[in-house]
C-alpha cells in the first residue's frame, strides 16, 4: 500500500493543478492510483470538474472522489478562507471501490444501498451537500438495515447557500445529494473519532423524555439534577459549563462501565420553567446519559489519545500509511486559537503520513458500531499496511 498527498495554496487553479502535479510526480508509482481524493476552497469551485477529468483523461487514478470545502487540510497544514487545494491518492493492490452517487432527484436511498456489494464488509467514504441530502435518513437506513456498513466523510461547507458546494465524483461535479467510494477487500481501514468532549459528573438514567426534550433525569426534573451536578463541580469545570453545556447519551448500553468516546455527544440548548432540558438529539427513556463539557484543551487531550490507540508499527502490527481528516469548521483557530491543530496532532502521533481533508459542516463516523452526524468533531480514516 502506497499513499502521497499534496497541498497547493496558488490563487489560480491553474497553477495549484501544476503543483499538485509537480509534487505527485516527484514520488511516480508506475501504475494508476486506485482512488484520488480533492479537496479545494470555494475559489477554485468552478474548475473543479475539469481538475477531477484531467486526473482520470491522464491516467493517473482509476476513481476519483472530492468536495469543496471552508478550510483545506494537506499533510501538517490547515488553510482557512483562503484558496487551496489538496490531493491524496491511494495504491492498495486487491482493493475494491465502487462510485456511487446518491441523486436527490432520481432513486431511493434504499436502492443505492442495495446496489453496495457486501455493505457489512465495506466502508463508506461519503460526501454530502448539507443543503440537499438528507443525512440522517440515511444513517439510519444503514444502521438499521445494514449492518457492519462503515460510514465516514463529512457534509461540504464550501458554500453558504443551495448549490454553491461542489462534489465530485469520477469526473463529473455535482451540487447537490451525495458521492461516495466503497471501498472493501484487502484493505485495512480504521476509524478514528474525537468528539472533543469530556464527561463531567456522573451517568444518569432517562427517566421521562420526548423527541428531544429530557423531562426527567433518575426520576427527578432534569434541570434539577444538572443544578445539583453543577454545585459539585470543580471551578474549573463550572466555567466550562458556563461556555457551553453537551449531553452524551451512550452507544452500547450492555457495557459495564462508560467512559469518554462511549457516548454521541450533542449539545443542550435550552431549559424551561417545569425543569425540563432540550438537547440536540433524539432520546427515549431508559438511555444512559451524561453531561460534557468542550474546550481546546480537551478537544487536543482526547484527539491524542484517540489516536494513541492506532497501532504504529510494532511486530506482527499494521501501520499507518496515509490519512484522511474530516474535521469541523467550529475547530481549527477558532477553537484552538492557531491553525493547524488537528493536522499537526495527527501527524505527530502517528507519523508524517500523507494526509489530506477539509473542513466540514458536518462530520461521519462510527461509535460504537453505528453510524453518526457530528459537530465540532475530528473524523480521521486511518489506511493502514503490514508493519515491517
Amino acid at each position: 500500500m502506497k499513499c502521497v498527498s499534496a497541498l497547493s495554496t496558488a490563487r489560480s487553479a491553474s497553477t495549484a493543478f501544476h503543483q499538485i502535479l509537480e509534487r505527485l510526480d516527484a514520488e511516480p508509482s508506475g501504475d494508476p492510483a486506485d482512488l484520488t481524493v480533492l479537496f479545494s476552497s470555494r475559489h477554485h469551485a468552478g474548475v473543479l470538474g475539469k481538475l477531477s477529468q484531467a486526473f482520470l483523461d491522464e491516467g493517473r487514478t482509476r476513481h476519483v472522489l472530492g468536495c469543496t470545502g471552508e478550510g483545506v487540510v494537506g499533510d501538517e497544514l490547515e488553510v482557512e478562507n483562503r484558496p487551496a487545494l489538496a490531493v491524496w491518492s491511494l495504491w492498495s493492490p486487491g482493493i475494491e471501490v465502487q462510485p456511487v452517487r446518491f441523486d436527490p432527484g432520481g432513486g431511493s436511498l434504499r436502492q443505492s444501498l442495495d446496489a453496495l456489494k457486501d455493505p457489512a464488509e465495506s466502508t463508506l467514504v461519503l460526501l454530502a451537500d448539507p443543503f440537499s441530502f438528507g443525512i440522517n435518513d440515511l444513517l439510519k437506513l444503514a444502521n438499521d438495515q445494514f449492518r457492519g456498513l462503515r460510514i465516514v466523510g463529512g457534509m461540504a461547507s464550501g458554500g453558504a447557500e443551495p448549490g454553491a458546494n461542489r462534489l465530485l465524483l469520477d469526473g463529473e461535479a455535482y451540487t447537490d445529494g451525495a458521492v461516495a467510494l466503497r471501498l472493501s477487500g484487502p484493505v485495512s481501514i480504521r476509524t478514528v473519532v474525537s468528539q472533543g468532549c469530556r464527561p463531567i459528573g456522573r451517568t444518569m438514567l432517562v427517566t421521562k423524555a420526548e423527541q428531544n426534550v429530557i423531562r426527567e433525569l433518575g426520576r427527578r426534573p432534569a434541570l434539577e439534577s444538572l443544578r445539583d451536578l453543577f454545585l459539585g463541580l470543580p471551578r474549573a469545570d463550572v466555567e466550562k459549563v458556563q461556555e457551553g453545556l453537551h449531553i452524551g447519551r451512550v452507544i452500547n448500553e450492555y457495557q459495564e462501565s462508560f467512559h469518554r468516546g462511549d457516548f454521541l455527544v450533542s449539545n443542550v440548548v435550552g431549559a424551561d420553567e417545569s425543569g425540563a432540558i432540550q438537547i440536540s438529539d433524539l432520546i427515549r427513556v431508559g438511555q444512559t446519559v451524561q453531561f460534557h463539557v468542550r474546550d481546546a484543551e480537551t478537544a487536543d487531550e482526547d484527539l491524542r489519545e484517540s489516536l494513541a490507540r492506532v497501532p504504529r508499527g510494532g511486530e506482527g502490527e499494521t501501520e499507518p500509511a496515509g490519512a484522511l481528516v474530516f474535521t469541523c469548521n467550529g475547530r481549527g483557530s477558532r477553537l484552538f486559537g492557531a491553525p493547524n491543530h488537528d493536522a499537526s496532532v495527527i501527524r505527530e502521533v502517528l507519523g508524517p503520513v500523507p494526509l489530506a481533508g477539509f473542513f466540514a459542516m458536518g462530520e461521519l463516523g462510527p461509535v460504537g458500531g453505528q453510524n453518526f452526524i457530528h459537530g465540532y468533531t475530528a473524523s480521521v480514516v486511518v489506511f493502514e499496511r503490514p508493519a515491517g
